[in-house]
This record gives C-alpha cells, structure tokens and sequence, in this order.
C-alpha cells in the first residue's frame, strides 16, 4: 500500500482558510474528552490510507448528497398533513437489474435491508444479505469478482471506518458501487469517503424506504424518461361509483392542482369517461393496448383527447362488438409508457379480477378503493385491503373512498365501524347526491364544474390534495379595476 511523503496529510480535506471546520483545532473524530494540542495535527493519529488516485476502484465514482430523513407520506383521515409531502407528486423509480451483496454488523440493520428487498421497487434486483460488517466483505471478495452495489455496515470509529474501506477498495473491482452505513454523523467524515469515492453514507435509524430510495439514486438515468405519478382507483364492488371517483379525481387533480394529468379508461366493454367527459374520440386505450410496442410520445398524444389544456383522456371503446383479448404483460407496458406524459396518471379500473388488474393495483403509487356502507363492499375490501398490505409493506395503505353514504331507508354499516373493521380511516366520505351527480353525468361534467360550492366538490378536492401531497396553487385574484374593465 502505497504512502506519502513524510510531511504529507494523507487526510488533509483542502479546507480553505475561513472553513468552518478549519477554525478550531481539535479533532472532530475523537472522544470529546480528547484534546489535541494548539498547531497539531488533528489527523495525525490515523493510520495512514492509500492516496487517492486512478488506481482506485472507487475512483470512478460520482459523489452523492446525503440522503434525507425518509418524508413520511401524509396520514390517511380527513386531515392531510400537507407540509411532510417528501416526494412531490413523483412517481416511485424502481432499483435497476442489478446484484446486491450487504455485509451487515447488527442483526437489525439485516432485517432492515430484507425488509427493502422483499420491496416491489426492489424486485429486479438480486440482494444477498452477509453478517460480518466490512471485514467479511474484504475477506468475501480475496478471490472474488464482486457486484454492482456493495453495502457495507461499521460500528468502528472515523480511523477504524476509512482502513477497513481502503482495504475494501483493494479488492473491489473499478465498476463497482460502495455504500457505506456508519454510526457517526459528522460532515468532515461524509468529505472524506466523498473524496476516496463511497458513492454514499448512511447514518442510522434508517428505513426500507430510505435505503431503497438510496440505491436508486446512485442509478439514477438522467436521460430516463420521466415517470409520473399512478393512481389506481377501483370498487370494492359493482355500482358503488368508482369510476365516477375516478374522473371527478382526475379533473380536480389538473384543474384544481393546476398539474398535468390523464385519465386512462381500461374498462375496455363498459367504460364511461368518455361519456361522463362528452368526448367521442376516434381511438383510446383499446388502441394503445393493441399495438403496446408503437406506442411512442406521438402515437400517444394522436390516441388521447384533450378534455382541458391539463387533463387528457385514454377513453375505453366501449364496444361489444369485440372480444378484448389483451395480453397481460400489455397493460403494464402501456401504463408504464403513459406515466411519461404527465406528472399524475389516474387509472379508472374495471369491477373485475385478472392478474393484469392485480399487478396495477400492487404496482401504483397510490391506490384509492372505493366503498359503500354495506357488507359485501366491507367484505371485498377487506380482501383488497390484505392483499395490498402483504404485497406492499413498506408503502402507506390504499386509500378508502365510502361513497353513496345516507341512502334513504337503506340499513348502512356506520362511518365508524366500516373504518375500524378495516384498519383504516376514511380518506373521504361523500354523502348520497343522486341530483348533483347525475346532473353533472347527464352534461358530460364533473362535480367541480356543475355544483363547486358543494360539499362533494370539496371532498373531492381534499383527495386530489391527498394524492398529489401538496396544496393547491393560489387563485390570483382580480382586481376591481379589472372587473369594470370587463364589464365595460
């Protein structure tokens, strides 16, 4: 291993004179007991490390920022906390087709990472988990190649943490990833494995989320296109207005949220957005769906009707005239293909069970189920509910929609109940509104246009505020003069 010149600080950070860190001389890596002496070296004690250079596995290496805290997503109720939305509406980026070896040194940072593996977004990559810490890495790889991504896991303090990654280094092939989880959180210790190359450092507690979103920053594409936000929303049952739901949530996204969206209809013999929107567009998702691999920017935008300058719309034919007989794999790839065009895509799904409609319902950033207050939409739920829940456990829960709330006469499981049973408030309770809605079906409107004022509108709202985990943008407001202009 070679070394420096004798008067040479092998961790000499380039500190530049009015540096925060270079102001005081004691060592930021000691034991706050320890002192250092005025004009010492405070990085003399440290054993002396491989210089940095092309010989370095590491070397090639982009430095990453930080990962931030993990921003919790917004609680389901009828409150939403608007100020922890983390991500902005973004869609979630799965980790690319790669292997993974973590070599952990505490029991919990293991079941920590098995937690992130069994993840959906983590499911094209190969993750093996090691104990032993960066020691059994570098006695792992001797006579090894190693992976994509190695992580590795130190309890030993900032001297002890940068010897054992230099001998890491010398047996880590050049194309390999390091990420390094440690237990100090000081900034001049993150410069330093920044400058020898670690792509990324991690301070406890952490979550699946965190290491997930960790990796698939250090793959990120800045050429990939973008991907958009996927909103599933599907009825526990037949007829409890889902798809009504749907639309109403589409329209609020994009013209109460002031942000791109588009509806797509993959009730492909029943489909009514077309109706409910008073569009009769020449092609639609049935289209899309035929031909999955033409479907660029292009032919997508030429299929899509524009109900407003923000909202467009995949109708479904609509048709009994065909028998659909879709490949499964099609509707994935078309849905993954329209989550390119615009920041939020909310998909109206079919009262029916395939194992397309579970891999969207599994697969989407956010899911909204859509109930009424009575047995068999609490039972069908319920199912829903578990499924989702053993399928996604580091995600927030589906969303519950109870709709046609207050039916006259009808026996009605109370708001309360319906809720406990599931294990989950209430997003949205809308009471029964035969006039408005159908009113606004009947024109080929939504709630927001016909009736704006009404507590349905509102809700409505309040969930389009829930799914893209921001408020709305404000209105600018007139002014006076302005109006007697206009009226002039």
């Amino acid at each position: 291993m070679p070394s420096g010149p004798a008067d040479h600080d092998p961790f000499d950070l380039a500190f530049d004179a009015d540096d925060e860190f270079a102001t005081s001389s004691a060592d930021p890596w000691r034991e706050p007991a320890a002192s250092a002496s005025p004009g010492a070296d405070p990085f003399a004690d440290f054993p002396l490390a491989r210089q940095h250079g092309e010989d370095d596995p590491f070397a090639d290496r982009t430095p990453v920022a930080p990962a931030a805290a993990d921003a919790g997503r917004p609680a389901v109720g009828y409150a939403p906390d608007l100020a922890s939305a983390g991500d902005g509406g973004l869609g979630d980026v799965s980790v690319p087709r790669i292997s993974i070896h973590v070599f952990c040194a505490r029991p919990d940072t293991a079941e920590l990472i098995e937690q992130a593996a069994a993840d959906r977004r983590m499911s094209r990559a190969a993750t093996t988990v090691y104990p032993g810490g960066i020691q059994a890495a570098v006695a792992q790889y001797q006579n090894q190649p190693t992976p994509s991504l190695v992580i590795v896991e130190s309890l030993d303090p900032a001297p002890e943490l940068l010897a054992q990654l230099d001998l890491l280094a010398e047996v880590c092939d050049p194309g390999t990833k390091v990420m390094t989880i440690g237990s100090a959180n000081d900034i001049a210790l993150y410069r330093e494995l920044m400058r020898r190359g670690v792509s990324e450092y991690l301070v406890p507690p952490l979550s699946p989320l965190q290491i997930i979103r960790s990796i698939t920053g250090l793959y990120a594409d800045p050429a990939a296109p973008f991907v958009g936000r996927q909103i599933a929303v599907v009825g526990a049952r037949g007829g409890v207005g889902a798809s009504t739901i749907a639309h109403n949530l589409a329209w609020a996204l994009a013209e109460r949220m002031q942000a791109g969206t588009v509806l797509a209809d993959f009730d492909l013999p029943f489909g009514t957005a077309g109706l409910n929107f008073n569009q009769d567009p020449l092609q639609g998702i049935a289209d899309a769906l035929g031909q999955p691999d033409r479907l660029d920017p292009v032919l997508m935008d030429r299929m899509m009707a524009r109900v407003t300058d923000r909202l467009s719309l995949f109708a479904a034919p609509a048709t009994l005239d065909q028998d659909f007989d879709i490949h499964p794999d099609a509707f994935e790839e078309v849905a993954q293909k329209i989550r390119a065009a615009a920041p939020f895509v909310v998909l109206d799904l079919p009262h029916a069970w395939s194992a397309w409609q579970r891999k969207m319902l599994i697969g989407s950033d956010d899911l909204v189920i859509v109930a009424s207050p009575d047995l068999a939409s609490l039972r069908n739920a319920k199912n829903m509910i578990d499924l989702v829940r053993q399928a996604r456990p580091n995600d927030a829960p589906p969303r519950l929609v109870l709709n046609q709330v207050g039916v006259p006469g009808r026996p009605e499981i109370p708001v309360k109940d319906f809720g406990e049973a599931l294990g989950i408030a209430p997003s949205l309770v809308l009471p029964f509104e035969p006039k408005a809605f159908g009113q606004a079906a009947n024109h080929g409107q939504m709630i927001g246009e016909v009736a704006p004022r009404s507590k349905a509108a509102e809700g409505i709202e309040q969930l389009a505020r829930l799914v893209a985990r921001r408020a709305p943008p404000p209105q600018q407001k007139s002014s006076l003069l302005g109006g007697l202009f206009r009226k002039k």
